[in-house]
């Protein structure tokens, strides 16, 4: 299974940078076969573009708002068609939006899961809040995790 960890968010925006961060602690793990982990900011285009290279699997790490405690982690799996979102601008990030995209390129995924932290606070400035930040390493663990289990089910499919 090929697979993408797109770490997305606007680094400028405090709490909105997790997925950055997120994929910035991934980057310094060993390499894993048919796994790539890319910072994406707030290229959503340019991630759609990427998913059309052959990709199976998207995990996507970013700063959500679901009315929890800030530093709340969830693993949410949207679906996967993409028809429904609103157009995507060439900085739009949202899951949907990029699914869209990809979908009116022709692309496909087999999975997308996004693991997502509830932001205390997205206003203007670089740094994340201490919930936010305490949360990275149990985000990144989260992600090893669901790519362990990606692995496992190609290796079982495969047997």
């Amino acid at each position: 299974m090929k697979t993408l960890v797109a770490g997305v968010g606007n680094i400028f925006l405090g709490d909105d940078g997790f997925g950055v961060e997120v994929a910035r602690r991934l980057a310094g793990d060993a390499a894993r076969e048919g796994v790539r982990i890319a910072d994406y900011g707030i290229r959503g285009l340019h991630l759609a573009y990427e998913l059309m290279d052959g990709y199976d699997a998207l995990i996507l790490v970013d700063a959500v708002s679901r009315g929890g405690d800030a530093g709340t982690v969830y693993v949410i799996e949207p679906e996967v068609d993409g028809a429904d979102a609103a157009p995507m601008d060439a900085h739009g990030m949202n899951p949907e939006a990029v699914l869209t995209a990809l979908a009116s390129l022709g692309g496909t995924l087999d999975r997308v899961v996004v693991v997502g932290c509830e932001a205390a606070d997205v206003s203007e400035g670089i740094g994340l809040s201490p919930p936010v930040a305490s949360a990275v390493d149990g985000a990144a663990s989260i992600v090893r995790d669901l790519l362990d289990d990606f692995q496992r089910e190609t290796t079982r499919k495969a047997g």
